[in-house]
């Protein structure tokens, strides 16, 4: 067995200029699983707020939804493996 993460996609990070907001399914989605508190702030384990800012502000072109989604969400998604220098690696799995 191998210590390597399976994925399926190799999906580039890009990131806009303006913070994005969430939309109240992934944001209830996040409260669900202790990601965000009632007040609707990130708690992400092992994340610094800075990075968490970076974060808001960077999107993915999603293989598996074929649209643009917010790096948040797309790092809350079964599908995440891992971020390496600016890109995700996607399992690619139908959500």
């Amino acid at each position: 067995m191998s210590n390597e993460l399976e994925y399926k996609y190799e999906v580039e990070i890009k990131s806009v200029d303006k913070r994005q907001t969430l939309s109240k399914e992934v944001k209830e989605e996040l409260k669900a699983s202790g990601l965000m508190d009632e007040k609707g702030k990130l708690k992400i384990k092992g994340v610094s707020p800075k990075m968490l800012k970076r974060m808001k502000q960077e999107f993915v072109d999603c293989p598996v939804l074929k649209k643009e989604v917010q790096f948040i969400p797309c790092f809350v998604c079964p599908n995440f493996q891992s971020r390496v220098t600016g890109k995700v690696l996607c399992k690619g799995d139908k959500l």
